[in-house]
């Protein structure tokens, strides 16, 4: 993990902090996959949402990715290139507006396909079909791998209706988190072993997100090599739609050291909050990485770190410092773009972490304050 270069006694605590010097490092990896193969790159919203900086990524980004009616409109407003949309299903109510916001309308379902077909054809849309290759990659993450038993995410080949495909023009799947471009190798092997006959009927074809492109130990290569696997044999154009990889490293969480106790061990009390502000600590469960420590027991002094709230695990994780913690003390998070300001909440009235910009000349800009009103109307 990076340093960080600013002064954690200059901003306010909780803040998010994110890196503009590092998110354009990122988009530029991307970019250059981009170049090199043809393939388009769309930001999955899921992830980093922070639309101030939309205008920015859509420089290097070809669209936006969206889960449904919130996403795909903030996509269409905020950055207005290629708009792509998966649910597991659509609401009646809402899936008129939805087309008219998105360019490719993705089904989880034939029933869904079905009902919707001709309203997407009619607004002169694309269809696409998510399909489930059965074949899971992930290890100790249920929760997030879409191929694990009775997943109802993607339709798998015993349930694909190979004579319902009118309009359809593009197959989608995701079923990777995190991981290097082998896994999608063997994953377009599983695609091709089971709907090896229905690609050349199509045009195009999205793989998802969960590629960590811009992690250092990345197979840039291999992926291209997978691109064009599908662009070379089958004639499809090929979608990506990372999320993590556009904001990877790219933002900080600063929160500051409330009171220090015992019970067993040093316990630290922060202002910040798991549960609140990086939910993935208790959902996945995931340690997130904290500049300057180590391990517990790996450094001399050894706390474990938790929130103000009255959730008994409202806990961060165990951690090591050279030096013993003072109250007052400012703790940086990194990694804290992805994931975290999407999901955050403020349960126990926990306030919501300050967005901050840290611009390329190291200087700060505000792009959101937070105070008890956003608490209030959340009700």
């Amino acid at each position: 993990m990076m340093d960080y270069n600013f002064d954690v006694n200059k901003v306010p605590t909780p803040c998010y902090i994110v890196d503009e010097s590092a998110l354009i490092r990122n988009l530029e990896i991307l970019r250059g996959v981009s170049e090199r193969t043809g393939a388009k790159i769309l930001l999955a919203q899921k992830a980093f949402s922070c639309y101030h900086l939309y205008p920015m990524i859509g420089e290097y980004l070809a669209g936006t990715a969206c889960s449904g009616l919130f996403e795909a409109k903030l996509g269409y407003e905020e950055m207005g290139k290629e708009n792509h949309v998966f649910s597991a299903a659509y609401r009646e109510s809402e899936i008129d507006e939805i087309i008219s916001y998105c360019g490719h309308i993705i089904f989880n379902s034939f029933t869904q396909l079905d009902r919707y077909r001709d309203r997407v054809l009619a607004a002169g849309k694309k269809i696409g079909l998510r399909i489930n290759p059965e074949h899971s990659t992930q290890e100790g993450h249920e929760i997030y791998d879409p191929c694990s038993p009775k997943s109802r995410l993607g339709i798998t080949r015993r349930n694909f209706h190979d004579d319902d495909l009118s309009g359809v023009t593009g197959l989608h799947f995701h079923t990777l988190c995190e991981q290097n471009s082998d896994d999608l190798e063997t994953t377009l092997d599983a695609i091709e072993d089971k709907f090896g006959d229905i690609l050349p009927k199509m045009e195009w074809i999205n793989f998802g997100g969960g590629h960590h492109i811009t992690r250092e130990d990345y197979d840039i290569p291999r992926l291209e090599r997978c691109i064009r696997r599908m662009q070379e044999k089958y004639g499809l154009e090929v979608f990506l739609e990372p999320g993590e990889a556009i904001a990877l490293n790219a933002g900080w969480l600063v929160t500051e050291v409330l009171d220090l106790t015992e019970n067993d061990m040093p316990i630290a009390i922060l202002d910040t909050s798991a549960a609140c502000h990086m939910p993935d600590v208790l959902e996945m469960p995931y340690r997130p990485p904290l500049v300057g420590s180590g391990e517990s027991g790996e450094k001399k002094y050894s706390y474990r770190l938790g929130s103000q709230t009255c959730l008994a695990g409202d806990v961060i994780g165990e951690y090591s410092f050279d030096e013993p913690l003072k109250i007052g003390d400012r703790l940086v998070f990194g990694d804290m773009a992805i994931y975290s300001m999407v999901k955050n909440n403020t349960f126990n009235g926990m306030p919501l972490p300050h967005i901050l910009l840290l611009k390329k000349d190291g200087s700060f800009g505000t792009l959101r304050s937070f105070g008890y009103e956003d608490f209030k109307e959340r009700l």
